[in-house]
């Protein structure tokens, strides 16, 4: 069958958008996100500099598209870990999508910097990235939401001070949850990204030298955190 002119036009795009962004992770690997340019990125394609604001109007745009496909790739991977533990108990699919998380950070080093690290400077992202920013956080929440239904979640009950805003945060994101379960998902949320922030920043050396033992500990108690019971309990 033969191609239309419109068909090549459209594969030439997407081919060249995506060599466009592997070059760019290349450079956010070797020099950072804040040293990222356009035009740069054009010289080594072998683009005029013109030529790559037709792809990506500005670097912000570049930065955002990088961002949008670094959190989706993370959130595939922990949301892959969650289907293939269907069936196992709670505490074992909590600790499957946490290791399933870290790998992903361990073998994209210089992504997790971008989408967990400093703030590039005079960048903000926009609200496009949310959706896939979510996608990790919803595939932990998935484990305790699915606890929660079998009876099996056992959430401590926030102070009174608190009461309020929990009642906020499960009603923005978890409504069919005990409110005590937002603010425990957020903590645990943020504690576990610094914990692999840590590994993968390289804080733990000569520090933490079995480091799969160590994250396994840790993700046991943030189990107990969101009131699950840890995979490792009888």
């Amino acid at each position: 069958m033969t191609s239309t002119p419109h068909g090549a036009r459209a594969r030439a795009r997407i081919e060249i958008t995506a060599a466009i962004k592997e070059e760019a992770r290349r450079r956010l690997a070797e020099q950072g996100a804040a040293e990222l340019s356009l035009r740069a990125v054009a010289r080594t394609l072998g683009m005029a500099s013109s030529a790559i604001y037709r792809y990506f109007p500005s670097r912000d745009d570049l930065l955002t598209a990088l961002i949008i496909d670094a959190y989706d790739s993370l959130g595939e991977t922990a949301e892959a870990a969650l289907k293939a533990s269907v069936g196992a108990l709670a505490g074992e699919r909590w600790t499957a999508v946490c290791e399933a998380i870290r790998g992903w950070a361990l073998a994209h080093p210089h992504e997790y910097a971008l989408i967990y690290g400093s703030p590039v400077p005079g960048y903000a992202a926009p609200a496009t990235t949310v959706p896939a920013a979510a996608r990790v956080g919803f595939a932990l929440i998935d484990v305790v939401r699915d606890a929660h239904r079998a009876g099996e979640l056992d959430v401590a009950p926030v102070p009174a001070d608190l009461e309020a805003e929990a009642a906020r945060m499960a009603a923005d994101f978890v409504p069919d949850l005990p409110p005590a379960v937002a603010p425990a998902c957020v903590a645990v949320w943020a504690q576990l990204l610094g914990l692999i922030g840590f590994e993968v920043f390289g804080q733990f050396t000569r520090i933490v030298e079995e480091r799969d033992a160590f994250f396994r500990h840790a993700v046991d108690g943030l189990a107990r955190t969101v009131g699950l019971r840890p995979a490792d309990a009888s």
